[in-house]
């Protein structure tokens, strides 16, 4: 096999500076690139924690309109330390929530989903 780790994900945009401002304010992520692709109409963003070699999300605009609103990929999830404070922090906040508590599977992992600009779902997972 020729590939050794998940390089990005990438979630689809209707206003890219508010997505990254959602995805750098409420989720913690930052900004590592932003630029036009060679066809001169999709803009791209790259965005992560800053650590070598991790796997980003990359946000897409302008490239099809037309995709349905839920798709294959259900969500994308990010490890948070506390995921009762963040549970808090957003309920207090104008992010719309998905769940009204917290979820604990039989293993003790924990979290909850919340909706981005766009609709995505977006999972706050704390391992135990």
């Amino acid at each position: 096999m020729a590939s050794n780790r998940m390089d990005h994900v990438g979630i689809m945009v209707t206003n890219m500076d508010a997505s990254i401002r959602f995805y750098t304010e409420v989720v913690g992520l930052r900004l590592k690139d932003r630029l036009t692709h060679t066809n001169g109409v999709i803009e791209l963003a790259f965005l992560g924690y800053g650590r070598e070699g991790e796997t980003e999300l990359e946000l897409i605009q302008g490239y099809n309109d037309k995709l349905p609103a839920e798709g294959k990929v259900h969500h994308a999830a990010f490890a948070v330390d506390d995921v009762e404070a963040e549970f808090g922090r957003l309920q207090a906040s104008e992010v719309r929530l998905i769940d009204t508590e917290i979820t604990t599977l039989p293993n003790g992992y924990r979290y909850f989903f919340f909706y981005g600009p766009d609709g995505e779902w977006i999972e706050f997972f704390q391992r135990s």
